[in-house]
Formats: structure tokens, C-alpha cells, sequence
């Protein structure tokens, strides 16, 4: 699947991305409203982990969704 395809759907992709990382507040979710960046940006302030692996951890979910 591609990014476009999730942000076209954010609303029914959102409580997906929230079951992968539960540390996202609904507040969150409803701010990014299916940008990448700030997605990945939220991701990284919220679990720590650098730019590069939060791609990834990203891309792994979108092959899987």
C-alpha cells in the first residue's frame, strides 16, 4: 500500500496506526491528519527513536496494512 492511500482514509486508518503505537493521544492522530512527517515527528518525539528508524518502522507498517 502506499502513503496516499492512507491519508485519502485517515479516518479509518488512524485507530490502525493507534493500535501499532499506543502512545499517539486521539488529539494526535486528529492533528496529523494523515501527514507522513508529522506522523513520523510525533512517532519520534513520543518513542524516542531517530528519523531513520521511524521511516522504516513506518514503511514495515504500510506492508503490512
Amino acid at each position: 500500500m502506499n502513503w496516499d492511500r492512507v491519508e485519502g482514509n485517515w479516518k479509518q486508518f488512524s485507530g490502525k496506526v493507534r493500535q501499532q503505537w499506543g502512545k499517539l493521544t486521539d488529539d494526535d492522530l486528529a492533528q496529523v491528519n494523515g501527514n507522513r512527517e508529522q506522523l513520523e515527528g510525533l512517532i519520534q518525539s513520543r518513542y524516542g527513536f531517530a528519523k531513520d528508524q521511524v521511516k522504516k518502522a513506518v514503511d514495515n507498517w504500510l506492508k503490512t496494512h
